[in-house]
């Protein structure tokens, strides 16, 4: 059997199906979040690198401080701007790569919805 070939799954009853799905639902909604987190912190890093950056072209030695780990480090502007365009760079590679995990758990669980045939329940 290659490695791509899967071996055929014992059938699931309700109850395995029910926590299955919710699982699913949980890391989608999990990566969600971490997502928004993430998103919101590279916003903070642009916010911050526009004020920098003004603050570059006219005084490059301006002093600024830097929260680095938990403490507070004196630095120049012209130290801390590529710092920060560089772990801005990191987290927009790391909100793609969530992004596309989360559009596999979304595919995944498409999948799992119509291979046990699920529909949303309607409460009345």
């Amino acid at each position: 059997m290659s490695a791509k070939t899967k071996s055929p799954a014992k059938p699931l009853n309700d109850q395995e199906i029910q926590q299955k799905a919710q699982q699913l639902l949980n890391e989608q909604r999990a990566l969600a979040s971490k997502i928004g987190e993430l998103e919101s912190e590279a916003d903070e890093h642009e916010l911050v690198l526009v004020t920098l950056n003004e603050a570059l072209q006219k005084d490059p030695s301006r002093i600024c401080f830097r929260l680095v780990g938990g403490v507070l480090v004196e630095r120049t502007v012209k130290d801390v701007v590529p710092a920060l365009r560089t772990n801005l760079e990191g987290i927009r590679k790391v909100v793609s790569g969530l992004a596309d995990q989360y559009k596999t758990k979304e595919e995944d669980f498409e999948t799992f919805k119509r291979e046990y045939n699920i529909r949303p329940v309607t409460r009345a």
